[in-house]
C-alpha cells in the first residue's frame, strides 16, 4: 500500500507534465484518505470474521444465516486485500460544482461516514460509464487511471464542458489516449477492463432482468465483457436475483474460456456467480466426447427427438390390467384394476417419474388402510405393503425406477424402442442412430440426458427420504427418553424444565447435521438469472437444458450469428422464441475495440463471402501493422522474432496440432479460440479449415482473436 510519503502516482518521465501538482494533488489527498480507510476496514472484517468463526453455529436459519455473512465478509475482504488504491478506476467531476466524485471497484465510507468510493454498479457511478461528448450526463470531466504496481502509472481526463479548469491545461489527453490503451499486452487471462467500459457497453449491464436480453455483437465489440460486468450488476442491483432466491450461472462455451475470464468476477467484487460450461451441468459431460458423425449430432438435435424422452418414460407409467391380492398383517386385501388407475392418477401434474412411485404407493396405502378399518396403526401397516413382494413386484413392472443413463442408452441400442419413442424417425435414421455401447455418451447426448434427469428425478431420493426420517425419529426417541428422565427428576414441573415440554424445543434438539442427505447438485438451479456467452453455437435442445434451470426466463444471452460454425440463417427471436422464450429485448454492439483496422480488412470478406448479411463490427483503431503472409515452415522464426522484440506479449498458433505450447504461445484449433485475445496470431494453413459457412466462420473467428499482429502462414 502507498505511504503518504512516496504518494499514489508514480508516472514516467515521459509524463512529467502530469505530476503537476494542480492536476494531482486533490488526488492524492483523497488516496490518502483511501489508504486510511482501507487498513481500518481490513482490521475491522478481519475481526468480524474471527469473531463469526468463533461463535457457535446454530441450526437452521440461524446457520445459513451466519455462513451467508461468512461468505459476504470473506468476499469483501479478498477483493480489498487484493487491490489495495486500485480499487478507485477514477473520478467524474459534474457541472453544479461539487467535489470530485471517486469510483471504485466497492464502495467505501470512512468512519465519519465521508463516500471515499461509490460502486461501480451503483446508480451514482453511472455517469462515469456513459458520459459521452454527445450526451455528458451532467459531468463537467472524467479522468480514468492506469494503475501498475498499486501506484497511477499514467491518467487521462476527458472534458465535457469548459467550465472545468482542466480545460486550459498542458497535460489533457483526450479519447486517444484510451483508443491507444486498448492496444495493450495481453495474458493468459483477460486484463481489467473495468475502467475502460464504454457507454454503448454500460446500457447493456444496467439494462433490467426481465425477460431476455440478446447482445448482438461482432469479434470485439466486448460481449464478454459486458456479460461478466453484467452479472455482477445484477447480482448488485436486482434483489430477486441473490442466492437466496437461485442467483446467477454463467455458461461459457469451453474451459479454455472459463479459465481465462475466471479472474474478472472476482476483480468486480462478485464472487456468487456460478459459472460452467454446458458439459458440466451433467456429470456425463466430463467423458463425453464429440460427436464424430455429423449426421448422427445434427438428428439428436432435431425436433423428431424432441418428444422422445417423453414417450420413452409414459411407456413406464402404464397401470396394471389385472388386480393383485395383497398379504398384510392385519389379512389379505384385494387390489383391483380400478385401484390401480386410481393410484396411478395420485401423482401432482409435473412430478418426476421416479418421485411419483412414492405417491403412488401412498395412494396404494390409503385405499387398503380404508378397508382394513381405522382401528389399524398406519406406520405398521405401510411397513406391511412393502414387505409384500407380490404388491412391490406388481408396482415395480408398472412403474420401475429408472436411471437416466438407462432410459437414454435404450434408444442407442434397441431399435424398436427407438421407433416408439421417435415416431418421425426413418426407418434408415433409426439404424443410423445405433450404437454397441449404450453409454458411449458423447456430446449431443447430453440434452438428451439432462431431459431425461429432469423428467425421471433421482431414484434414489425416496428412499433417502425414508432413511432420513427414520433417522429423525430414531434421535427424537431418544431425546424423548431423555427428556422423560429431566422431567421425572423435578415433581414441581417448574421452571426451565418445564420448557422440555414444548415441541418446538424437541424440534431444536434432533441434530440435522448428522442425519442422511444428499450432495446437492448445485448446477440443477432453478437459478433466477443466466447469462450464456457465445450463445449462437447453442442447439435447440441445449437452449432446453438452460431454460429448465430458468423458470422465469430471465436471461442474458450473449453471441454472434456470424460466428456460428453450423450456420445461423434465422433471427434471435425465431430461435429463442421456439425454445420457449417470451418476452425479448435486442441490443446490438458495433464498434470493434479489439482488433485493428488492418486485420478487420481481410477479415470482413472471408466472412461476407459466406454470409453476406454478417453484423462485421467497425474497428476503432489502427495498429499500423499489415497482415503478413508466409509459408508454414516459418512458424517458428516468426513466433521467435516477435516474443523477443515485444517483452510480455502473448501469441496463439491456431491451426497446427503438432506445435507444443510455451508459457507465451498457446495452440489452439479455431474452434477452442472463440473468445480469446492474444497480441499476435499466426493462422497456420486456413485454407485447411473447410468449406462452406463452418470453414469461413473458423477463418473469420481465428483472425479476430488477435489485438496486434497477424500473420498467415500457407502450406509450404
Amino acid at each position: 500500500m502507498p505511504t503518504s510519503t512516496r504518494g499514489a502516482f508514480d508516472l514516467p518521465d515521459a509524463l512529467s507534465a502530469k505530476a503537476d501538482p494542480e492536476l494531482i494533488g486533490a488526488d492524492e489527498r483523497h488516496f490518502t484518505a483511501i489508504a486510511a480507510c482501507l487498513n481500518e476496514t481490513v482490521a475491522d472484517l478481519t475481526d468480524r470474521l474471527a469473531e463469526l468463526r468463533r461463535a457457535p453455529g446454530g441450526v437452521g436459519r440461524e446457520a445459513m444465516d451466519r455462513d451467508a455473512e461468512i461468505h459476504r465478509l470473506s468476499a469483501r475482504l479478498r477483493t480489498l486485500s487484493r487491490f489495495g488504491l486500485d480499487l478507485c478506476l477514477g473520478r467524474v467531476v459534474g457541472t453544479d460544482g461539487a467535489d470530485p466524485v471517486y469510483i471504485g471497484r466497492l464502495g467505501l465510507t470512512d468512519t465519519a461516514g465521508r463516500r471515499l468510493l461509490v460502486d461501480w454498479r451503483s446508480p451514482a457511478a453511472e455517469p462515469f460509464f456513459a458520459a459521452t461528448h454527445a450526451s455528458p450526463a451532467g459531468l463537467a470531466s472524467r479522468r480514468r487511471y492506469r494503475w501498475k504496481a498499486g501506484r497511477v502509472s499514467d491518467y487521462w481526463d476527458e472534458v465535457f464542458s469548459a467550465a472545468d479548469g482542466l480545460a486550459t491545461h498542458a497535460a489533457l489527453d483526450d479519447q486517444s489516449a484510451f483508443i491507444a490503451s486498448l492496444a495493450g499486452n495481453r495474458s493468459s487471462r483477460m486484463r481489467d477492463v473495468l475502467s475502460t467500459i464504454t457507454a454503448d457497453q454500460d446500457a447493456v449491464i444496467r439494462a433490467g432482468s426481465r425477460g431476455a436480453l440478446v447482445v448482438d455483437g461482432g469479434p470485439g465489440t466486448g460481449k464478454t465483457v459486458v456479460a461478466l460486468h453484467r452479472a455482477a450488476h445484477l447480482l448488485y442491483s436486482d434483489p430477486r436475483l441473490g442466492r437466496r432466491h437461485g442467483g446467477v450461472l454463467f455458461v461459457g462455451p469451453h474451459e479454455p474460456y472459463l479459465a481465462y475470464v475466471s479472474d474478472v468476477l472476482p476483480g468486480l467484487g462478485e464472487e456468487g456467480v456460478r459459472t460452467c460450461t454446458l458439459r458440466d451441468l451433467l456429470r456425463e459431460g466430463a467423458a463425453a466426447v464429440p460427436e464424430p458423425d455429423p449426421e448422427v449430432a445434427r438428428l439428436k438435435a432435431s425436433a423428431a427427438l424432441a418428444g422422445a424422452i417423453e414417450r420413452a418414460v409414459g411407456l413406464y407409467e402404464e397401470p396394471p390390467t389385472e388386480g393383485v391380492t395383497v398379504s398384510t398383517d392385519w389379512g389379505e386385501l384385494w387390489l383391483g384394476p380400478d385401484d390401480w388407475v386410481r393410484a396411478f392418477d395420485a401423482p401432482d401434474p409435473g412430478t418426476p417419474h421416479n418421485e411419483a412411485r412414492e405417491q403412488i404407493w401412498e395412494e396404494l396405502a390409503e385405499l387398503l388402510l380404508e378397508r382394513v378399518g381405522e382401528e389399524v396403526p398406519a406406520a405398521p401397516f405401510r411397513r406391511s405393503l412393502r414387505a409384500d413382494r407380490e404388491l412391490t413386484e406388481a408396482v415395480n413392472r408398472a412403474w420401475p425406477l429408472i436411471e437416466a443413463a438407462d432410459l437414454v442408452g435404450d434408444l442407442w441400442t434397441v431399435p424398436a424402442y427407438l421407433r416408439m419413442c421417435a415416431p418421425l424417425l426413418s426407418d434408415d435414421e433409426v439404424r443410423h442412430l445405433q450404437r454397441a455401447d449404450a453409454q458411449a455418451w458423447t456430446v449431443p447426448d447430453l440434452p438428451l440426458l439432462d431431459a431425461a434427469r429432469h423428467r425421471l428425478g433421482d431414484p434414489r431420493a425416496a428412499r433417502r427420504a425414508r432413511r432420513y426420517e427414520a433417522a429423525v425419529a430414531a434421535q427424537r426417541e431418544r431425546t424423548d427418553a431423555v427428556v422423560a428422565d429431566i422431567l421425572a427428576a423435578d415433581p414441581d414441573g417448574e421452571g426451565a424444565v418445564a420448557m422440555l415440554r414444548g415441541e418446538d424445543l424437541r424440534e431444536r434438539l434432533v441434530d440435522v447435521s448428522s442425519l442422511p442427505v444428499a450432495d446437492p447438485d448445485v448446477l440443477a438451479g432453478p437459478f433466477a438469472h443466466v447469462v450464456v456467452d457465445e450463445a449462437q453455437e447453442l442447439t435447440d435442445a441445449e437452449w432446453r437444458m438452460l431454460v429448465r434451470r430458468c423458470p422465469s426466463r430471465s436471461f442474458t444471452v450473449v453471441g454472434d450469428r456470424a460466428q456460428a460454425r453450423a450456420g445461423f440463417a434465422e433471427s434471435w427471436t425465431e430461435r429463442l422464441e421456439r425454445v420457449g422464450f417470451g418476452r425479448l429485448r435486442l441490443a446490438t454492439l458495433g464498434i470493434n475495440y479489439r482488433t485493428p483496422q488492418e486485420v478487420m480488412a481481410e477479415a470482413e470478406p472471408v466472412i461476407r463471402a459466406a454470409l453476406p448479411d454478417a453484423n462485421v463490427p467497425t474497428s476503432v483503431r489502427s495498429g499500423g501493422v499489415p497482415v503478413l503472409r508466409g509459408e508454414r515452415g516459418e512458424l517458428d522464426a516468426v513466433l521467435a522474432s516477435w516474443l523477443a522484440e515485444h517483452e510480455g506479449a502473448t501469441a496463439c498458433v491456431i491451426g497446427d496440432p503438432t506445435f507444443e505450447e510455451t508459457p507465451r504461445v498457446r495452440s489452439l484449433p479455431p474452434e477452442l479460440a472463440k473468445g480469446l485475445e492474444f497480441d499476435l496470431v499466426v493462422l497456420v494453413e486456413p485454407e485447411a479449415f473447410g468449406d462452406g459457412v463452418t470453414g469461413a466462420v473458423d477463418r473469420y473467428v481465428a483472425m479476430t482473436r488477435v489485438t496486434r499482429q497477424l500473420v498467415v502462414l500457407s502450406g509450404s
